[in-house]
């Protein structure tokens, strides 16, 4: 992986200082949402427990919410990964959805999926990867098949089906590593309509601009990625930009940072607050703390007071009913059609 300039990354305090302080003009999101008379907002439930086993990444993207990369030494726990096991048996959760960094680094993460899989049988278990490492690694050579032994759904990134452009966000050479690992799933059934294996692509915009339509782009990216390279894949979600980690910074450094949060703003759309992600999503960070999504996991915006504010704490009744804590970021999640990590929100 070669060396990139990537923006001086703004620590977890900065930012929230950066996004509830400097005037853009725009109201604050919580004034936002109860002129929409649905304040305040609060979690109808616990269906996805969303865990993230570690902040480490092989690559260095331009748009990462997490600031992931080689250098973050953060990785979950042997005892908190059995903490969130039991969580999920006591919790009865449909979903667990484990993410990163690069989740494939973690040396435990054979051995949690397939913990998951005997104590929970019933449980979807999702996995986010970058594609990268799945092919031309001896050490994640076999990690494909073990994915499909254990019936995982894969939540695969690729910001674009153009090679100049992923290579740009992502790295030299990543494109054709996807690609090739694309290739790879799909050999063992993956994407394929006729199986039972998910592949599902991501997809986010390269700059500061709200993803298209997300069925049309689905459309475009099957048609591209059949015709070039022979793949399939099952769904694409589409993502809009965090204002957060290393692409606040980015946007700061280029000057873009009040343009982007008046776009958001200006495309706030109150029907998507019904089913923001926070809404049934509990994300786990990897020392245990509890969030109420991802983006809140990296702002360290804690969960309610009166909440459980650690996994090893987890109890249904005093999670499933918490108030949702905003910030400014929360924009991202409501402009235009709405934004999850499961896509597009309507």
């Amino acid at each position: 992986m070669q060396k990139r300039e990537l923006p001086q990354h703004l620590g977890a305090e900065a930012q929230v200082k950066m996004l509830e302080e400097t005037n853009c003009g725009i109201l604050p999101f919580s004034k936002k949402v109860y002129e929409s008379k649905a304040s305040p907002l609060f979690a109808t439930g616990i269906d996805i427990l969303q865990i993230n086993i570690g902040y480490t990444c092989n690559l260095l993207c331009r748009h990462c919410h997490v600031n992931a990369g080689p250098e973050r030494k953060e990785m979950m726990s042997h005892e908190t990964m059995l903490e969130c096991i039991q969580a999920l048996t006591k919790g009865r959760i449909n979903t667990v959805d484990i993410t990163g960094g690069a989740p494939e680094m973690h040396p435990e993460l054979r051995w949690f999926i397939e913990s998951i899989r005997a104590k929970a049988p019933d449980t979807e278990i999702l996995v986010r990867s970058n594609l990268t490492l799945l092919t031309g690694n001896e050490k994640y050579c076999d990690l494909a098949e073990f994915f499909k032994e254990q019936q995982v759904t894969l939540i695969a990134s690729l910001p674009c089906y153009v090679k100049a452009d992923v290579d740009h966000v992502r790295g030299s050479g990543v494109f054709e590593r996807s690609i090739k690992a694309l290739q790879l799933l799909n050999s063992l059934g993956y994407g394929k309509e006729e199986g039972n294996l998910e592949l599902n692509l991501v997809f986010n915009p390269e700059g500061p601009s709200l993803p298209g339509g997300q069925q049309q782009l689905e459309q475009e990216y099957r048609k591209r990625l059949l015709d070039e390279h022979g793949i399939v894949f099952s769904n694409l979600y589409t993502i809009t930009n965090m204002p957060i980690s290393r692409f606040l910074s980015d946007l700061l450094e280029n000057g873009h940072y009040c343009d982007y949060m008046t776009l958001l703003a200006e495309n706030f759309n109150p029907l998507a607050l019904e089913n923001l992600m926070c809404r049934k999503t509990l994300s786990v960070s990897w020392d245990g703390t509890l969030y109420d999504c991802d983006f809140n996991q990296m702002l360290h915006l804690p969960l309610a007071k009166s909440a459980p504010q650690h996994i090893s704490e987890f109890n249904q009744e005093g999670l499933r009913n918490r108030r949702i804590t905003l910030g400014q970021h929360c924009y991202g999640c409501t402009a235009g059609a709405g934004s999850s990590c499961q896509g597009s929100l309507l």
